[in-house]
């Protein structure tokens, strides 16, 4: 705020009068001597350069006479108790009417400066105690004030301690207690996570920081959390750090108007900030920033420098008549030597903006509102954004103050509430709080506002808030506070406390650094840097302790708490403290203890003998039976080999590997096998009792550590898939076909079915390939085709949990081939009985010659007899429409032709055809006994319109499927003496006369009849 006091008209030598200089670099005491200097009197005040300098005086005064008697006066902040003597103020809110008994100015050298000069000069030469005025600055304004102030004794304080160019050191080389100085936010921000990451983090101190960010950031380096302060210039002016390395990462910064070099005055200001008190400091360049000259170190370290040539200067005695004449009189020159008008400050730039204004010149007409008008421009641009923005601001409170006396409030407060957020990054938060400190200041003015108290007490709770806000995102982004408190605690040579919490997580001195799962420590990655080793040694000390408690509970545990996970883990409790490995045997698997090093002696020894007595335990709980195969007990021969091939096989042999084994065991054997808990079917060899989720997940992993590991993500997902209840999957092509048929699978085509499931479709389908129409008595089982085809059902597709190509695919996976023709599946049948029937039950008994033809043991396809019959009966039906159509009402059947139009897909089982042998050498006879042995007769195969001996003993017709094929799906082989099937007896079971083969016999014999009368 730059208020100017009245005008003064002193003449020089009567200026001086009263006036005490302290000129001195930094680190001198010369703020601590005016302090005192003042406390010294019954009333004073100090005008200082920094809003935040101002609070930390203010508290070391308040703590020598008590908060009753000190008033701190800024911008943006007041609070003056009433009987306050002592006023603690930034030099721009300098009270005006105040008569104290001591003066002090401090930093004077900034009256040089091009922005703030004009208001350090004023109050050096019109700011006066009526007993004592003390001038504190730079030896560099010892020149000026001599010119200015004639006479006044000046003093020289020397330095407390000395300062020393340490040279050019990389960032991640700086000591501990150094101050980084750079001169943009991003480079600042840059630098500190830079810090952060390798020596812990930093803190941050920006002018643009309200007090309160910057009062806590500098806490938290004080206090000792973190090591290193990255910074601006904004260092420079007084703040009191215990930094031993001031280092500059840049040497160029934008003064308002360019980009420049800092001057060696500059340069010594910051620079000077290194040592404290009888300590001595360094300053030395880091990052990008050029090595300094030998003629700049040697001023630096001699603080010699030039002298402030010019002051700048700014009339104080303003004309109110009219906005004219006060821009007049503001732009006055100087009268004396070493003065210099200033630039144009920014309230003149924004009165100079209002000047324009047609509606502003309108409403000030009198010297009071001109003055009013000068007061509102004088509101400081805190938020930066533009000059027009700022104008346009200023405009809207003047009109509000020139036309109603005050601000409105329902105006003001919703400004305010805009800003009453803590959401929003860094930036975000910032410039919230640059807009509130705007606020802020109108606020502090005592007659802009109706109640001025509350809401100076709003807007200071809504800028404290949001400083709050900053300094957290401030801490988070740049500070680790693992690392920096521990690294403190370390400095103090103190002990580390470590324990270990429920969930296993180690914490020392109450930060995380990393986790114990089982008996294996994991450090935390982010735990790096110089604590590592020392966080880890103090975490160890802890661990030492749990890991010896764990074994001993691990060795005392029941079986129930261990569980061995798909990926071959063995779990404790939740925790990983094994993993299973190969043995010498399938069935023996080991367990190896997974630890660290501390786990090691008997410790390791107990750990390890718990875990291999529950491997045991666990492999005969879930593979127990396969255990006993191999032992093969009470097996002998055959059966025995055959015992240990399923054991071997993890209790899923395919029955064609051992066909032969099979065809040549006894029954005796057989019977010892299933007792052992082995099913015979048409496909496998297999335990039904180990088909379930649990044992055969185990038996994956058996296989797997046995075949050297299974790879890929799908292939792991197996043994999850056989515990879930799923029937068929489809198969990838990168996992191994036994690893299927560990996990319970047999791949079919481009499905794996599970093999118990297997078994049950080969039971649908066996009896709708065996079912010849016309001639097996009884109903057509679900899928029966004509000869030896099926087709496909839902029971088959819902068994095996797909349906279209993918069952297809697991059909031809089983050998089956696909007929796609005209349907029904099984044709309207009639047949020609031997001798003509009295009644419908008759055809039963004597199967026709039509359905006896079957296919040669060379593999000819058959004809369909039934596609005969019906050909052979749709004639005559058409030449006896009465008696046909009478049947048709009769039977209430479609016709022939309806149920050929659709087409179906039949399967047939798939036959290899017999090669042709060659014609065997004539041989001449033998003589046996005496007699000449005949050459055998060739038999001859007799026509299809006469039955074979077994269709007239009423015999089932040979099977068209082929010996093999009938074998798989019967699940035993059948006799190969061709005596056995002639011998074997017909059923008993009758037709059903209610059948559509039965009524379309006794349609046909009604008109063969018809035809012989």
């Amino acid at each position: 705020m730059n208020v100017p006091l009245p005008a003064v008209k002193l003449h020089p030598v009567e200026r001086a009068r009263g006036v005490r200089v302290v000129l001195g670099p930094t680190n001198t005491g010369k703020t601590h001597y005016a302090t005192e200097r003042m406390l010294a009197y019954p009333s004073g005040m100090i005008g200082l350069p920094l809003r935040l300098l101002a609070r930390e005086v203010y508290n070391r005064v308040v703590e020598r006479v008590g908060a009753s008697a000190v008033a701190l006066i800024t911008g943006e902040e007041k609070i003056k108790p009433k009987a306050a003597r002592y006023y603690i103020s930034t030099v721009e809110a300098m009270p005006r009417d105040l008569d104290v008994a001591f003066v002090a100015i401090d930093e004077i050298q900034l009256a040089g400066d091009l922005d703030r000069g004009h208001i350090f000069t004023d109050r050096l030469l019109n700011r006066r105690g009526s007993e004592e005025t003390l001038l504190v600055g730079a030896s560099t304004m010892q020149r000026r004030i001599e010119e200015l102030l004639p006479g006044a004794p000046i003093s020289s304080r020397p330095r407390l301690s000395k300062l020393g160019f340490a040279g050019s050191k990389k960032i991640s080389r700086l000591p501990r207690r150094t101050a980084i100085v750079a001169f943009s936010v991003e480079e600042v921000y840059a630098i500190a996570e830079l810090i952060r990451r390798q020596r812990g983090g930093a803190a941050v101190v920006l002018g643009a920081l309200s007090p309160r960010t910057r009062n806590a950031q500098v806490e938290i380096y004080q206090s000792g959390d973190v090591d290193y302060i990255v910074a601006t210039d904004a260092i420079g002016m007084g703040l009191n750090l215990d930094v031993d390395h001031i280092a500059f990462a840049s040497d160029r910064k934008f003064d308002g108007w360019q980009y420049r070099r800092l001057a060696p005055a500059e340069f010594g200001q910051i620079a000077g900030r290194a040592g404290r008190h009888m300590r001595d400091g360094t300053f030395g360049t880091t990052g990008r920033c050029a090595p300094f000259e030998a003629e700049l170190v040697e001023a630096l370290e001699a603080h010699r420098f030039e002298s402030v040539n010019m002051l700048q200067w700014r009339n104080t005695d303003l004309d109110f008549v009219s906005i004219p004449a006060l821009l007049a009189s503001l732009d006055a020159p100087p009268i004396e030597r070493g003065l210099v008008r200033g630039p144009l400050a920014e309230d003149q730039k924004v009165l100079d903006a209002l000047s324009r204004d047609e509606k502003v010149m309108r409403e000030t007409k009198t010297k009071a509102d001109v003055a009013r008008l000068w007061d509102v421009c004088q509101i400081p641009d805190y938020r930066k954004l533009s000059p027009g923005a700022h104008a346009e601001l200023v405009h809207s409170i003047y009109g509000f103050i020139v036309r109603a006396g005050r601000i409105p409030e329902d105006w003001f407060g919703r400004h305010i509430s805009d800003l009453d957020r803590v959401d929003g990054d860094i930036d975000t938060l910032s410039a919230r709080i640059a807009q509130i400190r705007t606020w802020t200041f109108i606020a502090n003015r005592p007659d802009w506002l109706g109640d001025p108290e509350h809401w100076q007490g709003v807007t200071r709770q809504v800028e404290d808030t949001l400083s709050d806000a900053l300094h957290e995102r401030l801490a988070q982004r740049f500070v680790d506070r693992r690392t920096s408190v521990l690294m403190r605690r370390l400095r103090e040579k103190a002990m580390l406390e470590a324990e270990i919490t429920a969930s296993g997580d180690v914490l020392v001195e109450d930060q995380h650094v990393g986790h114990l799962s089982g008996f294996r420590f994991g450090p935390d990655p982010l735990a790096d840097g110089e604590a590592a080793k020392a966080l880890n040694a103090a975490a160890q000390k802890a661990l030492a302790s749990e890991i010896e408690a764990r074994a001993r509970r691990v060795h005392e545990a029941v079986d129930e708490a261990f569980v061995l996970a798909n990926d071959g883990t063995i779990r404790w409790l939740g925790e990983p403290i094994g993993k299973i490995v190969a043995g010498e045997k399938l069935l023996e698997p080991r367990a190896t203890v997974l630890a660290d090093e501390q786990l090691t002696g008997l410790l390791l020894e107990m750990v390890q003998h718990r875990l291999d007595l529950w491997l045991a335990q666990h492999v005969k709980k879930l593979l127990g039976p396969l255990v006993e195969l191999e032992t093969g007990e009470g097996l002998e021969g055959i059966a025995r080999g055959i015992a240990f091939r399923i054991a071997e096989s993890l209790g899923v042999l395919e029955r064609a590997h051992v066909a032969e084994d099979v065809k040549n065991l006894p029954q005796e054997a057989r019977a010892a096998l299933r007792k052992l808990g082995v099913r015979f079917g048409a496909y496998h060899l297999y335990l039904p009792a180990l088909l379930r989720p649990a044992p055969r997940a185990f038996a994956a992993q058996l296989w797997a550590l046995r075949n050297g590991g299974v790879e890929g993500v799908s292939q792991a997902e197996v043994p999850h898939l056989a515990a879930s209840g799923r029937t068929s999957l489809a198969v990838e092509s990168d996992v191994p076909n036994g690893f299927y048929r560990a996990a319970g699978f047999h791949v079919c085509g481009e499905r794996a079915v599970r093999v118990d499931i297997l078994e049950r479709l080969a039971d649908l389908i066996r009896p709708a390939i065996s079912y010849r129409p016309g001639i097996t008595p009884g109903e057509p089982p679900p899928g029966a085709a004509d000869r030896d085809g099926f087709v496909v059902t839902v029971a088959m597709t819902s068994l095996a949990g797909c349906a279209g190509e993918s069952f297809a695919s697991i059909l031809r996976g089983l050998g089956y081939v696909c007929e796609h023709r005209k349907g029904p599946a099984i044709s309207l049948a009639t047949t020609a009985p031997a001798q003509e029937p009295a009644g419908v039950s008759a055809p039963a008994e004597s199967p026709p010659a039509e359905t006896t033809a079957a296919p040669s043991e060379a593999g000819a396809e058959p004809s369909c007899a039934t596609a005969e019959i019906a050909a052979q009966a749709l004639p005559e039906a058409a030449s006896a429409p009465n008696e046909a159509t009478t049947a048709e009402d009769t039977l209430n059947e479609p016709s022939a032709a309806t149920l050929t139009e659709a087409m179906i897909d039949v399967w047939r089982p798939h036959r290899q055809p017999r090669p042709k042998h060659r014609p065997r050498a004539r041989t001449p006879n033998r003589e046996t006994n005496g007699e000449t042995r005949r050459p055998q007769q060739r038999k001859v195969r007799k026509p299809a319109d006469q039955p074979d001996e077994r269709a007239r003993a009423g015999s089932p017709a040979p099977r068209p499927g082929g010996r093999k094929a009938q074998d798989l799906l019967s699940g035993e082989r059948q006799h190969k003496d061709p005596a056995w099937a002639s011998t074997e007896r017909p059923r008993e079971r009758q037709p059903d006369p209610n059948s559509p083969f039965a009524k379309l016999l006794v349609l046909k014999q009604q008109m063969e009849s018809r035809g012989k009368n």
